[in-house]
């Protein structure tokens, strides 16, 4: 009996960047991911949560806020669009012209109803293993913030904010957010 094994096309940043304008997608593993648009829900909170985090990030000169669509380029076959991202003042040298080269302080990714394995799982290792320091995902029907910081190269749960509660983050010192005007 013969086997036949069929193997995956590995896709790289080349073939990223020549999909199409008015479609989104990542690039994770070398598999090439289309992105649907999110629902109005997911943008109300993506907005809200960005103000707040610009806000204080501006005030206290510490950085620069990015939402998606915005490229951040962790290697050739790794490009994902986080829906809010946070680059430090001292690392604002990895803010290219056409996308972000490495790796953020913090991501954020709110769970859609199609992106729940990619966020929880996929990128929550991805974001590990290339170093962003803290990642929060946003789960809009729980109406929660689940917030972890990364040691030894694996994501420890700092905390789960929930809607009436205020969220900390560990690195951001004196980050308040209210989630009640979030959700």
């Amino acid at each position: 009996m013969v086997t036949v094994i069929i193997e995956k096309k590995k896709y790289t940043y080349e073939d990223y960047l020549k999909t199409p304008d008015d479609k989104r997608y990542e690039l994770i593993n070398g598999e090439l991911l289309m992105t649907p648009s999110p629902i109005p829900k997911h943008q109300q909170i993506s907005g809200k949560l960005e103000f707040m985090l610009r806000k204080f990030i501006t005030e206290n000169n510490l950085g620069e806020v990015f939402d998606a669509p915005c490229d951040v380029y962790l290697d050739n076959e790794n490009v994902v669009q986080p829906d809010i991202l946070f680059i430090s003042q001292d690392r604002l040298g990895i803010i290219g012209e056409k996308n972000i080269q490495g790796a953020p302080d913090l991501a954020i990714e709110i769970i859609s109803e199609n992106s729940v394995y990619r966020d929880m799982v996929q990128k929550k290792r991805l974001y590990a293993s290339f170093g962003v320091k803290e990642y929060w995902i946003v789960l809009p029907k729980e109406e929660e913030i689940e917030v972890y910081v990364l040691k030894d190269n694996t994501y420890q749960l700092y905390d789960t904010y929930r809607n009436t509660g205020i969220l900390e983050s560990p690195s951001l010192k004196g980050l308040k957010i209210v989630l009640k005007e979030i959700f």
